[in-house]
Parts: structure tokens; C-alpha cells; sequence
């Protein structure tokens, strides 16, 4: 279980956005000053089967900008996760809905992966398909990232 206060990303399966959300938005609030630089970034999958391995076209895709995610294996979401997160990000409407439908509680901070982009659309899995699919996916959460920590600048508890 990741200290509370943890950023939670998620998806479907949990081997393709959100491991990609993960490695992305970790590696970001690396360079910001503390206490961005240590806040834990996870990510689930909805409908996850704990241990199955990242899909490969999500470990080429960020390999090719420097970020080793080859490691990640999946990990289901748990009302324990929800509840010790800060905020919680979704790679699509219908993850938010399964989220508010069956949350108890909802997470106060629950938005979409690309909520603070002018058309914050949702990051359509790209799971089967040929890398160049995977890279745009990656490209489409690189964009979302400064948004996101300037959400989690906003919201962080005052030390």
C-alpha cells in the first residue's frame, strides 16, 4: 500500500494508459520542488488482474522519452487506494462513473486525465494497437501534465 496522499491513475487493465499515466506524471514531478517531488503516483485498473505485465507497446513508447516502465505489473483498484488518495485521475467518462457508482466514498478529488485541457477529452486505450498508436496516447497525457500539477500545487495539504 503507497504512503497516503498518493496520486491514483486509472484505467481498464491497468497494463497500457495508466501504467504509461504513472511513469509520465512520476518522472514530471520529479524536477518540481518539494512537496511535489515526493508524492507517490500509482496506478490501478478497474477491471485488473493483479501481476499481468505491462503491454510492451506501453514500455516502448516511453523508452523512446527516456522513462523505464518495464516493471509495472497490474494492480486492481481497491476502496482502500480511493480513500488514501489525494487526487484521482481517469483515462475515461465510464472509469469516473464506475468510480462514483461504486465508491463509498467517492474520492473528493476525482477527474479526468485531461480534465484541465480545453477539450479534455478522454485517452482512448490504444491496447492491441501498433506503437504509433500507444506513442499518440502518450502524447495526448504529456499534454495534460503541467495541468495536473497545477491542480496538485492547489490542493496539496499546507505543511
Amino acid at each position: 500500500m503507497p504512503a497516503p496522499g498518493h496520486i491514483l491513475l486509472v484505467c481498464t487493465a491497468n497494463i497500457c494508459r495508466s501504467p504509461m499515466a504513472e511513469g509520465l506524471l512520476a518522472h514530471a514531478l520529479s524536477a518540481q520542488p518539494e512537496p511535489l517531488k515526493s508524492l507517490p503516483v500509482v496506478s490501478v485498473g478497474i477491471a485488473a488482474r493483479t501481476g499481468d505485465l505491462v503491454s510492451e507497446n506501453s514500455v516502448l513508447a516511453l523508452k523512446r522519452v527516456g522513462i523505464d516502465i518495464a516493471g509495472h505489473c497490474a494492480r486492481p483498484l481497491t476502496q482502500e487506494l480511493l480513500d488514501a488518495s489525494l487526487a484521482v485521475f481517469c483515462m475515461t467518462e465510464s472509469h469516473r462513473a464506475i468510480i462514483q457508482l461504486q465508491a463509498a466514498p467517492v474520492p473528493r478529488h476525482l477527474y479526468l486525465f485531461r480534465q484541465f485541457l480545453p477539450d479534455h477529452q478522454e485517452i482512448p486505450d490504444p491496447y492491441g494497437g501498433p506503437l504509433k498508436l500507444y506513442e499518440a496516447c502518450r502524447d495526448e497525457m504529456v499534454e495534460a501534465v503541467p495541468g495536473i500539477i497545477d491542480l496538485l500545487k492547489a490542493i496539496l495539504p499546507a505543511k
